[in-house]
């Protein structure tokens, strides 16, 4: 047998070095002891994330309102000044001062406060909805991730073998045993798996920076995964799909927000009903009236007087009682209603097809686990060991070697199917479920 000549050998020594590399780049973007875990990025996405960070100020703002609406209505200090003294009666003068306190009736005050604590409440959940929604892309995300690096990891098992097989083919070539086209077929095949590998090494870097985005991790910050997609711990399910709507119903956030919205609305009617009724005003007045009288007998005589002045004064609701106010409110009520019984059917049809495409996921995948891949696999490794002795063709080994790959592509989609399914079931559910 000769050697192989030395352009030969060149390729062959190319391919196995970037076979290497990209073993490399597998190993350095996973680590089973020291890498991050999907609850790991998601307790950082909900630590760091700067648009959730940015939605939690919106409760400080809402209790703020909540402290304003419980505040009094200012006192009023007044301060009059009258004199004659720009119209001919310059001894005429009056000072007053006096100060009036404005009442609220009909329970203005307590419609507010209930009305601005049924915001915050509102707010509140929507935050907590937000951060439902963000686990829920986080954990999607990682699936991506660990979907792609396995099928890197598949892709390179598979180049690193057909290097094997174009070392032997080369040699057969050289010898004239097999023909220069079974050659070059393979290494078209190598090629092919090469160009494969570099749209998933592309898929795998997109979805780890957009990880590194919602976790608040910087670009230049390493990121290696801790998780494998066939080695997930699974959670404690429901026992029905009827108990895991129950749950749902209980606990999703979105669902609290539309019932919150509902009592707001509520709120905002009694509010608006409150503010029909008419407020009053309680004042009083301290007055000092100086005053002169010159055509007198026995001269100028002054005159000085103290009053002190009591009253009210009340709104007379004829023309405005609010009434559009109310009309509004009603119909913001029954648009709320409405939105909270739709959301409730939306909710019993996401935890449905979340359950389903779980079950469906797992059963594909306890089959491709009973057989389909380790079947795949050995008859490979059987054709390839028959075509090293002459027994098949090329073709033939290529065709079942597609296969192989075909197979752990579709296992591959089928946990990674199993895993979006798992994460958005926890999303529907309203919580995460327990490992």
């Amino acid at each position: 047998m000769r050697w192989l000549c030395k352009k030969q050998l060149h390729a062959a020594v190319v391919i196995a070095f970037s076979i290497i590399i990209s073993a490399g780049e597998i190993k350095a973007q996973f680590d089973p002891v020291q890498g991050l875990s999907s609850d790991d990025l998601v307790r950082r996405a909900l630590a760091s994330n700067g648009e959730l960070a940015a939605a939690r100020i919106e409760i400080e703002r809402a209790r703020g309102r909540l402290r304003q609406a419980g505040l009094r209505a200012n006192p009023t200090l007044e301060v009059e000044q009258t004199t004659g003294r720009f119209t001919g009666s310059a001894d005429e003068r009056e000072t007053s001062v006096g100060i009036a306190v404005p009442i609220e009736l009909g329970a203005k005050r307590k419609s507010r406060i209930e009305l601005a604590q049924a915001e915050l409440e509102a707010v509140e959940a929507e935050v907590a909805d937000r951060e439902r929604r963000l686990t829920l892309e986080v954990m999607t995300l990682y699936a991506e991730a660990l979907s792609a690096l396995r099928e890197l990891e598949t892709t390179e098992s598979i180049n690193q073998v057909d290097l094997q097989t174009t070392r032997f083919v080369q040699a057969r070539v050289n010898e004239g045993e097999s023909a220069p086209l079974e050659l070059n077929l393979l290494r078209t095949e190598v090629d092919r798996l090469r160009s494969r590998r570099a749209l998933v090494e592309g898929r795998l870097t997109t979805s780890l920076l957009k990880l590194k985005a919602l976790a608040g991790i910087s670009d230049a910050g390493p990121l290696r995964l801790r998780e494998n997609l066939t080695t997930i711990r699974q959670p404690v399910f429901p026992q029905s799909v009827e108990a895991a709507i129950a749950i749902a119903l209980r606990s999703r956030p979105d669902l609290r927000l539309a019932r919150l919205n509902e009592e707001v609305a509520e709120a905002g009617l009694k509010l608006a009903r409150a503010s029909a009724s008419p407020d009053l005003t309680a004042f009083t007045r301290y007055s000092v009236i100086r005053s002169a009288f010159e055509d007198t007998p026995v001269g100028v005589l002054r005159d000085r007087d103290k009053t002190l002045t009591f009253g009210v004064s009340v709104g007379i609701p004829i023309f405005n009682r609010n009434q559009g106010h109310k009309v509004e409110a009603a119909a913001l009520i029954s648009q709320a209603r409405m939105r909270r019984e739709f959301l409730e059917q939306i909710i019993r049809s996401e935890v449905q097809s979340a359950y389903a495409r779980y079950e469906a996921a797992r059963s594909a995948a306890a089959t491709f686990e009973q057989g389909v891949i380790a079947r795949s696999t050995e008859n490979t490794r059987v054709i390839r060991a028959a075509y090293e002795l002459g027994q098949f063709q090329i073709t033939d080994l290529l065709s079942e070697q597609r296969r192989l790959l075909d197979s752990q592509r579709e296992y591959t989609e089928t946990l990674a199917e199993q895993y979006r399914a798992l994460a958005d079931l926890q999303a529907a559910l309203g919580g995460p479920l327990m490992r």
